[in-house]
């Protein structure tokens, strides 16, 4: 059982920074853009709002970090172009987050990534090792999601 452990350990680490990995070059040959991984995934968050856009609130839930962080970060994008605010219309106290055009074009670049990147590892896998996959990945994540919940 040890060698089973040592094993799981070794491929979940790897397997998580050889993804950072993957999307910062990702991020890297778009070239133009001064995005950072973390920046990425707060714009793909956003992204999920659609037309009402997030809170910070919101943003910060999701992503599980702290209001502050999150303000900093999405002024941040604000300034850089890939974000913008405006205030709620049913409560004018609310801002909402919105992608701009450029926070969209970079957000869809993304979501292609995932999407090639999801292909590509279904081509390699035959049913049987698909619904395993499936399998596994729903149990660590449920695993990883009691913990965050026990912590």
């Amino acid at each position: 059982m040890e060698e089973f452990n040592k094993s799981l350990n070794d491929l979940l680490v790897d397997t998580f920074n050889t993804i950072l990995k993957v999307e910062e070059k990702m991020i890297h040959s778009m070239g133009k853009y001064d995005l950072s991984i973390s920046e990425l995934h707060l714009l793909e968050t956003v992204g999920k709002g659609n037309k009402e856009g997030k809170t910070i609130s919101e943003i910060a839930k999701r992503l599980d970090i702290t209001l502050p962080s999150v303000t900093i970060a999405v002024n941040k994008l604000v300034k850089k172009g890939y974000l913008e605010k405006k205030k709620s219309e049913e409560d004018a106290r609310s801002v909402q987050i919105f992608l701009t055009q450029m926070g969209l074009r970079i957000d869809r670049l993304h979501q292609r990534f995932h999407d090639h990147m999801v292909t590509s590892i279904a081509k390699i896998l035959d049913d049987d090792e698909k619904r395993a996959l499936i399998s596994g990945i729903y149990k660590l994540k449920q695993f990883f999601n009691q913990r965050q919940i026990n912590s």
